[in-house]
């Protein structure tokens, strides 16, 4: 040792250099610790990146494979294809049967409280009545855009349907019209009254291929045109002002104006294939005065309107001595089941909706089956 004023300092020996291993051995704990950690988080960051990869795959498996995989036809109940002959012959019965003159009428006014219905004309003819209520119960507050709409409807009354005894069928929109094969039945009625865009082309084995009278608001009508061929008569269901607007513009081919079409809910048909003469406005009228019969058969009073199925019914029984239906009647045992005869909408989106009171429209039209004033050819009431 060489003491070098107050400093002293340890002489090495010979080549004596100190070691790398004593540097590394003279750090600090909390750099191995870093080192630990950044491997731990590295091999977590992995893992999840391959669980992220599983759940990735599975998702995509999820929503690809079963589009994949055979899948069960929806039909309206299980038994919906086994009775389909015993409703052929029940079909068959009732056109084979002479038509009785007034017997509708004869059996409404016996039964029911719905007499007062047929004095009312089942189209609009004049823009001279005063309204009390607002669509779709009235037309309170458009007056000015009905006075414009009927000026350019050449007419308002019934089509060219023979002046006889004349039977009537409402075709129904529900699912136990599918597969029954009562197309060739219902064809053979004079007057066909269809629903909304419920449609014709494609299903005419089962819907039949005529239209006597379809009713319809602009949102349900159908865009294809093929589906308006053997068609009399569109009769527009007033909901709203806009809905004369949008007649006028079919009617006379003007197109709307984009500032009017962005306030209907959904797109609407610009043009239908038909002449000025093949349209009409269905009386309000009808409608509230169908409401007010409601109100005796729902639980409560409420603020719902008739289903243009049932409002296809009470016009049927304005214009036609015999009344039937097929395709009416909702299975909410089977949620599952085709709400229509046609798409792949269930029957759980009918028991969603909040706008029409289908329980006491059900009540009312089994009171009118049972008391013979309406036939239900399907059989589904």
């Amino acid at each position: 040792m060489e003491t070098l004023k107050h400093l002293s300092v340890k002489k090495h020996e010979g080549n004596d250099v100190p070691l790398l291993a004593d540097a590394d051995s003279a750090k600090s704990p909390g750099i191995k610790h870093w080192r630990e950690s950044s491997q731990f988080f590295l091999t977590q960051r992995w893992k999840n990146l391959g669980l992220s990869f599983t759940l990735l795959l599975s998702c995509y498996s999820a929503i690809l494979v079963p589009a994949y995989l055979p899948t069960k036809q929806l039909t309206w109940t299980e038994s919906s294809t086994e009775d389909y002959l015993d409703i052929l012959n029940r079909s068959a019965a009732l056109l084979s049967r002479p038509c009785i003159s007034g017997f509708t009428k004869t059996k409404l006014q016996k039964v029911l409280n719905l007499d007062s219905l047929l004095q009312i004309p089942v189209f609009l003819q004049n823009e001279t009545r005063h309204w009390e209520l607002a669509p779709p119960l009235g037309l309170l507050g458009s007056e000015g855009t009905l006075a414009q709409t009927l000026r350019v409807l050449p007419h308002s009354g019934l089509p060219s349907v023979p002046d006889r005894c004349r039977r009537c069928m409402v075709v129904g929109s529900g699912g136990i019209l599918h597969a029954k094969h009562l197309g060739a039945h219902i064809d053979k009625y004079d007057i066909i009254i269809r629903i909304n865009n419920a449609p014709v082309f494609g299903f005419e084995e089962d819907a039949g291929s005529r239209t006597t009278i379809r009713l319809t608001y602009p949102e349900a009508a159908s865009f294809l045109q093929q589906e308006y061929q053997n068609t009399d008569i569109v009769a527009v269901v007033v909901f709203k002002r806009l809905d004369l607007e949008w007649l006028t513009s079919i009617v006379t081919k003007k197109p709307l104006s984009w500032w009017t079409k962005l306030w209907f809910w959904r797109d609407v048909v610009s043009d239908i294939p038909l002449q000025p003469g093949n349209f009409r406005i269905l009386n309000p009228e009808i409608l509230s005065r169908t409401w007010h019969v409601m109100q005796n058969y729902g639980k409560h009073e409420s603020k719902t309107v008739p289903t243009l199925g049932f409002t296809g019914i009470v016009v049927a029984l304005q214009l036609c001595d015999e009344v039937s239906m097929a395709g009416f009647g909702y299975d909410f045992k089977h949620p599952g089941s085709l709400l229509h005869y046609y798409g792949t909408v269930r029957m759980d989106h009918m028991m969603a909706q909040v706008v029409h009171d289908v329980s006491a429209e059900r009540s009312l039209l089994r009171g009118l089956v049972k008391s013979g004033v309406v036939h239900d050819v399907t059989g589904a009431l």
